[in-house]
């Protein structure tokens, strides 16, 4: 059943106050990528700002995910959501005042990933507490980028209309607005108090085991380096889209909406599939085939100079990329200990959002001295030889993943085929 974890009362809450929150952050990322292009006119700044203000992510989530298993995540959530609003109110008076400078989107570029860094291996970990039966979690978490892809759909295209008439401020407003919807829902949230850790467990020892039980098991690691590939050179292109509309596509706020609205829609329609499978069985193949062909549709956005084409092509990679991060998502989560879970989805979120930074800078550098298009190509070619290298190890990961199902219930010690 698609809605199956809608049935908790907790997640439900949490779903509608999310969706109704992303509409306006996705409307922020647009404006901000786009006012940071009108003031610089550099596709190397696009770059250099998205490192910034992701580099704190990759620096502090393996620490942050101490936390998250050591105090409420609940609570970590609605703190964090605060401070995203107080960001989103400072951008508004920055734009509205017209007294916005670079360094200033520079600062809180930095402040946003700080508070990322709490927020994410938090996020990714409390989705569990929210939902009454365990074998919902993997429709959950489709739910999950369900609802962020939906708002990718819609923000997009209404913040490229709103910059066009209004201005990059309205946008910045609305998000602002927007988190009073998350914070409510947060807050009206009741979970069972759980055994809190140890207190002979010392920061610098649950570090430790975090990170070597994060990095000493097979499946754990591998699906980790994928991750951290994907970052750094499969996923950066979305930087770039502003200079892509402007540059390759000769358009405007609009047609940056028009791109950010077909990904949106792309991912929306994968979100809904995953959030349709019962089982975890078959998330390999899965993995394996949506990198291909994210390699592929970055390798034909660099020779596409129309906008119906880069639509298209963009769908597919929208599609892609929510396959491919939702599918090691819930095989993370499904694997994980229960009292490890925060620490090895701070990884997780180092692995995705961490590397997004030196993605982020290498994509505006290559960008900047090679060219659009010849970035894109490197990228998207990189991209396909690492959805073909794994699924050229699936037959290895089966014997480590295996057991676990096994373990869980999750099949019965018979099936060959398990990812």
């Amino acid at each position: 059943m698609i809605f199956a974890s809608l049935h908790s009362r907790n997640y439900r809450l949490y779903f509608i106050g999310q969706g109704i929150s992303l509409i306006g952050s996705w409307m922020q990322n647009i404006a901000l990528s786009w006012l940071v292009y009108r003031l610089t006119g550099s596709v190397f700044l696009l770059g250099l700002i998205g490192f910034l203000g992701q580099i704190p992510t990759f620096i502090l989530t393996p620490f942050t995910g101490v936390l998250t298993d050591t105090f409420n995540r609940l609570r970590i959530m609605i703190v964090t959501q605060m401070s995203f609003m107080l960001q989103a109110l400072t951008l508004t008076m920055l734009v509205v005042f017209n007294v916005v400078q670079v360094w200033h989107l520079i600062v809180l570029s930095i402040f946003s990933g700080i508070v990322t860094a709490f927020d994410a291996p938090a996020r990714q970990s409390l989705v569990i507490d929210l939902i009454d039966k365990p074998e919902d979690l993997g429709n959950a978490i489709a739910l999950n980028s369900a609802i962020f892809n939906g708002a990718r759909l819609i923000g997009p295209a209404i913040a490229g209309i709103a910059i066009a008439v209004v201005g990059e401020g309205i946008c910045f407003g609305v998000n602002a607005l927007s988190y009073i919807a998350v914070i409510g829902a947060l807050m009206q949230i009741r979970i069972p108090p759980k055994p809190q850790a140890s207190s002979q467990d010392n920061f610098k020892k649950s570090f430790t085991d975090g990170f070597r039980y994060t990095f000493q098991s097979v499946p754990i690691r591998r699906l980790m380096i994928l991750l951290a590939m994907l970052g750094v050179i499969g996923m950066p292109f979305i930087v770039l889209l502003p200079a892509y509309a402007k540059v390759i596509l000769h358009g405007d706020s609009h047609t940056l909406g028009y791109l950010m609205s077909s990904m949106g829609a792309g991912a929306l329609t994968a979100a809904i599939y995953m959030a349709s499978r019962k089982s975890v069985v078959g998330l390999g193949k899965i993995i394996a085939m949506s990198i291909s062909v994210l390699g592929m549709a970055l390798l034909l956005a660099a020779w596409s100079d129309k906008l119906h084409w880069s639509m298209t092509i963009f769908y597919f990679g929208g599609m892609a990329m929510i396959l491919t991060l939702s599918s090691i998502n819930t095989m993370l989560q499904t694997i994980a200990e229960e009292d490890k879970r925060g620490r090895v989805m701070s990884f997780y979120a180092m692995a995705v959002m961490g590397t997004s930074p030196f993605g982020n800078l290498l994509a505006g550098t290559a960008a900047s001295g090679l060219g659009i298009p010849i970035a894109l190509l490197i990228a998207g070619g990189i991209t396909l030889l690492a959805g073909i290298w794994f699924g050229m190890t699936l037959k290895s990961l089966r014997k480590f993943i295996r057991p676990i199902y096994v373990t869980k219930g999750i099949i019965a010690n018979l099936p060959d085929e398990i990812n």
